[in-house]
């Protein structure tokens, strides 16, 4: 069940202070969080957001498209290696 309207999105305090903090200073550089639960606000855009995904920051930088979807969209957590049947078939080629 999405949030409600009336609520506005959310975001984390620390999160949203470091991005206004940039914001005034017009500085760019890496905001590193663990929030993979805020929300993407426009104020977030042309910044580069280090998202942890479970054992590092991966650096996503913010974009107009990415505006009203959550952090941990963008910082995937797993890492697709291959397909077991996929090997099989390779071992038995060679």
């Amino acid at each position: 069940m999405p949030r409600s309207i009336k609520k506005g999105p959310f975001v984390d305090e620390h999160l949203a202070t470091k991005v206004e903090a940039m914001n005034a200073s017009g500085q760019r550089r890496v905001i590193q969080t663990w929030s993979r639960r805020s929300t993407v606000t426009p104020d977030m855009v042309g910044h580069t957001i280090a998202v942890h995904d479970g054992r590092k920051h991966v650096p996503v930088y913010i974009t107009e498209a990415m505006v009203g979807h959550k952090l941990g969209e963008f910082a995937l957590t797993r890492t697709f290696r291959y397909h077991a049947a996929q090997e099989k078939a390779t071992r038995r080629r060679s």
